[in-house]
């Protein structure tokens, strides 16, 4: 984990040294990555027996110079024409370049791994395991932020979004959550009638990844420890500096037991979506929304629930689309989040 060179720029941030320092934990986050590439390239680091080591070292070679070339301010001041950041920030470059290492190295390996059938193969997770693998992200968020060097924990919660939500934004989250759960079913439906190998593969994925956490305590934890890391990082710290988009196609990138499939569209659809929550309300809505889906997914809606199920849906979606419509009465503000 990147945390000590997190800490790095956030100390850098203000200081005369603030656009070398820029360039070194650019160049060295992306040298490093260019080795790791050629050592997987030339098989000096095993890939797995499920993959291709020269696509995948290639991939990481090829991600590598793409963040190297953001150690140049000029880049930076290209991309800061279409995503909110600061070209002069050590923090935001910095942020960027981790990104385009996460997404480039996990598009390598999407494509040149089966990672179905290497998911399938390993243990399957524990809540300690799913804590190990989410809670970096959330001491990610933070230090990112600058808490305890540049901000204090109120103003850390402040530029993460995390504040007390109104009550229309709790019914939005929760409304929001039932549609994106359909939205998946749906998808997960199709996948199964279009594409049925590919979808029965998946299948043996979830189930060997998530089959120990179908007991009361893995299914809180699978709805609340990516519902709160995830949520506090990609729509908390991240998207305010590279944007709804590029934040969503992370989201999803870091998901890779979907792999290539209809299902992993599906999450890209529900990334923007919380994205869009997080826009027009705050990080603690989308929050809100990510542990209700995560639950319900959890979960599952039975059967004999189904009626039920859609009649709250139904509801929820009338209160949440009343109180856009009285908070845009008593503001002046567009009356949609999309």
């Amino acid at each position: 984990m990147p945390l000590p060179l997190v800490i790095t720029a956030n100390a850098a941030v203000g200081k005369a040294w603030a656009s070398h320092a820029t360039g070194v934990l650019a160049g060295l986050t992306a040298g490093l990555t260019f080795l790791i590439g050629l050592s997987l390239a030339f098989g000096l680091l095993k890939v797995t027996p499920q993959g291709q080591p020269l696509g995948v070292g290639v991939g990481v070679m090829a991600t590598a110079v793409v963040a190297a070339l953001l150690a140049s301010r000029p880049v930076r001041e290209v991309i800061a024409r279409v995503l909110p950041m600061d070209p002069d920030s050590p923090v935001h470059a910095y942020a960027l370049v981790l990104a385009v290492i996460l997404f480039g190295s996990t598009v390598a390996t999407t494509l040149f791994v089966n990672v179905l059938a290497l998911d399938q193969s390993q243990p399957p997770l524990t809540p300690a395991d799913l804590a190990a693998s989410e809670l970096p992200y959330l001491v990610i968020a933070l230090f990112g932020v600058g808490l305890y060097m540049r901000r204090n924990v109120s103003g850390a919660a402040q530029r993460l979004g995390l504040v007390r939500p109104a009550w229309w934004q709790i019914a939005i989250a929760l409304a929001c959550a039932g549609a994106f759960f359909a939205l998946t079913a749906a998808a997960d439906q199709l996948a199964h009638v279009w594409t049925p190998q590919e979808a029965s593969q998946l299948d043996k994925t979830i189930q060997q990844v998530f089959g120990q956490l179908g007991n009361p305590l893995g299914v809180a934890a699978v709805a609340v420890l990516p519902g709160i890391c995830e949520e506090i990082l990609f729509r908390g710290a991240l998207q305010p500096r590279l944007g709804l988009f590029v934040t969503a196609a992370l989201f999803t990138a870091i998901h890779t037991q979907y792999g290539i499939s209809l299902v992993a569209l599906s999450v890209l659809v529900v990334a923007i979506g919380l994205g869009v929550i997080r826009k027009y309300t705050n990080t603690t809505t989308s929050m809100i929304c990510h542990v209700t889906y995560n639950l319900l997914a959890g979960v599952g809606i039975a059967s004999s629930l189904l009626g039920v199920a859609t009649g709250v849906e139904i509801g929820l979606v009338a209160v949440s689309g009343y109180a856009l419509w009285l908070n845009r009465r008593r503001r002046g503000v567009p009356a949609t989040i999309s």
